[in-house]
């Protein structure tokens, strides 16, 4: 199975946390994001999105076809991620647009077991592969791309 964890782009502030939108300058990292995903997807991708109008963008500039999940919306935790993406056993790949200290937090427990949030900056992913390994299932990075690398 392939994880691939993108964390929405820049958003403007807002007392309302669901409501924010992207800034022109995270419209234009998400699709900058998009056009580098798009050609590498694999074609059975499933697309989860936080019901959070900037994750809702952001994941717009790749496709139209994508599910809104509230499991993966701020504030949720690792295990309710890795329940909606169905870790280790979707078949395919499957792709959450989402926030921070979630994605982070999972690629932490899912790379190194910590109980802690890696730091994923804005528009950027972490592309997670499950292998095989011994008597169970591991993680493995398969990479990792900042806008700004674009």
């Amino acid at each position: 199975m392939e994880l691939i964890l993108w964390r929405h782009a820049e958003a403007e502030d807002g007392l309302n946390d669901l409501a924010r939108e992207l800034t022109s300058k995270g419209h234009k990292q998400a699709e900058k994001m998009a056009a580098w995903l798009k050609p590498r997807l694999p074609d059975n991708t499933h697309v989860l999105v936080s019901p959070a109008k900037r994750a809702q963008q952001t994941a717009s500039s790749l496709t139209k076809d994508f599910t809104t999940e509230d499991t993966v919306t701020t504030g949720a935790s690792v295990q309710s991620v890795l329940k909606a993406a169905n870790w280790p056993h979707a078949e395919g790949a499957v792709l959450i647009v989402g926030h921070q200290p979630t994605l982070g937090a999972v690629a932490a427990h899912l790379l190194a077991g910590q109980n802690t949030s890696w730091s994923i900056k804005k528009g950027s992913i972490w592309w997670l592969s499950s292998q095989h390994q011994n008597d169970g299932m591991e993680a493995s990075l398969r990479l990792v791309m900042t806008v700004d690398m674009l």
